[in-house]
């Protein structure tokens, strides 16, 4: 029995004619005749009479009414309740994100998330970009927030926040500016291949003749913090994100060195899958990302 037979019926036996009924769902007159030759096919029996241009139901057809009322109802209270469930913004909220954004941007948007949403329970997981965005492709979080370019058709990826990229060095360090030639001769401390800022760094070098390879890398470290106490210790300087070291610089326990003619910004953007469905949590959760910047 289908459903749409049910509720052409009842809507036959309402409003008692064929052709008002046709009108009220947005259907023919022959496509409800027929519809209603099937549901007296499917019990056997005549459902409805025509007196002149009026319609009635049946004796079988007024106990069919009994029920079909009770059917038509329940469907309409389940998708009242879905459009209820649907509506709240509640439940578990998994969110990836890299370094930068995961330990000094995101804290702060997710604290003001669950204010405006209390019934949110969210997970915050921090790696760099790459793995972020490979959790993402498996699934295994809602959304990202990572600093690299997404090349992959199955990523949809939208702008969040920019972000520049200093050298920073320790606060007694002497030098205020450095050239090209300069940094060459510098011990330079790299985050880790995979990271968002490693990458960014790299490519603005890159682009202004300076390769890696051909500057004193010493060491690579896995963190921004790590990389922050390095270089306080003195090991040597290194690129971070201006928002990691802001603090550092005020309290002058860190220096930030200016390279002549380079200048190094980043993007952070918001992924997420684009074949799997985004929870109304989820979406909500973009958007209060997207309309707080």
């Amino acid at each position: 029995m289908e459903l749409k037979y049910i509720e052409i019926f009842c809507a036959v036996v309402e409003m008692k004619s064929f052709s008002r009924a046709a009108q009220a769902l947005g259907l023919t007159q022959p496509t409800i005749s027929v519809h209603i030759k099937a549901l007296e096919e499917e019990f056997s029996t005549k459902l409805l009479d025509r007196l002149g241009r009026t319609v009635i139901p049946t004796q079988n057809g007024e106990i069919l009414y009994r029920y079909a009322k009770e059917i038509v109802a329940l469907k309409e209270n389940a998708c009242l309740a879905m459009e209820s469930v649907s509506s709240l913004v509640s439940g578990k909220l998994i969110v990836g994100a890299s370094t930068i954004p995961g330990e000094y941007i995101l804290p702060r948007f997710l604290a003001e998330f669950v204010q405006a949403y209390p019934d949110v329970f969210p997970t915050l997981i921090i790696g760099d970009s790459n793995a972020i965005y490979e959790s993402v492709l498996r699934s295994e979080v809602d959304v990202g927030i990572i600093g690299s370019t997404v090349k992959d058709r199955n990523i949809i990826s939208k702008k969040f926040l920019d972000d520049e990229l200093i050298l920073v060095a320790p606060s007694d360090y002497k030098a205020s500016t450095l050239t090209k030639d300069e940094l060459r001769n510098v011990p330079l401390l790299m985050r880790e291949t995979g990271s968002g800022s490693r990458v960014s760094v790299e490519e603005h070098l890159k682009k202004n003749n300076l390769a890696i390879e051909n500057l004193r890398v010493i060491a690579e470290l896995g963190s921004s913090q790590a990389l922050i106490r390095a270089v306080q210790s003195g090991m040597g300087l290194g690129f971070l994100s201006r928002l990691s070291v802001d603090n550092e610089i005020r309290q002058k326990k860190l220096k930030a060195v200016k390279l002549t003619g380079i200048s190094i910004t980043r993007r952070f953007s918001i992924i997420t899958h684009r074949l799997r469905f985004n929870s109304r949590i989820c979406k909500t959760f973009i958007e209060f990302l997207t309309g707080s910047v």
